[in-house]
């Protein structure tokens, strides 16, 4: 059994949609959804905000399992992957996840975790902060404490992250 933190985000097409796509196709292992984030582009390229959210998941799967259901979500929303950073219809990316309660730890260049840069992002922290206040991140420092991550972030990065309301008929 393991559980993962996977972060989701659209900002090409309906976007709203495609999230819910996420959560109804991670139903069956659940935990916990974050509400919907409107959050500026990160990495550079021009294009619209996009639509993020965070969603803890428990289940029978390994690590590049929860990767290939992410994946699967992606290629039912025609996702392309022309331009790194680039706009996108669903972007499904495994944070971290645990097994037994041990941090699985890779650094496969297909699935690098803890995901390498989701300490310095707020589109991927500010949500899961709201589901999983008492979160760890595992760093290269160690384990940290997703609040405290959040808390350095730059302050114009962490109020760029607006909640806009929760996606409806989702109850976790």
């Amino acid at each position: 059994m393991s559980r993962a933190v996977l972060s989701a985000g659209s900002n090409v097409g309906d976007p709203t949609a495609h999230l819910r796509s996420v959560v109804e196709g991670f139903a069956g292992e659940l935990v916990a959804v974050s509400q919907m984030y409107s959050t500026p582009p990160w990495g550079g390229v021009e294009q619209d905000d996009f639509l993020n959210i965070t969603l803890v998941v428990d289940g029978p799967y390994e690590a590049r399992q929860w990767l290939e259901r992410g994946f699967e979500l992606e290629r039912a929303a025609d996702r392309t992957r022309e331009v790194r950073w680039g706009p996108r219809t669903l972007d499904v990316d495994v944070i971290t996840v645990s097994d037994s309660g041990e941090v699985v730890v890779s650094d496969d260049p297909d699935l690098t975790l803890p995901h390498p840069r989701a300490a310095q992002r707020a589109f991927v922290l500010v949500p899961w902060l709201e589901i999983e206040p008492d979160a760890i991140l595992w760093t290269p420092d160690g384990g940290r404490a997703v609040s405290d991550l959040v808390a350095e972030l730059d302050a114009a990065e962490r109020t760029a992250v607006r909640g806009v309301g929760r996606l409806t008929g989702v109850e976790k």
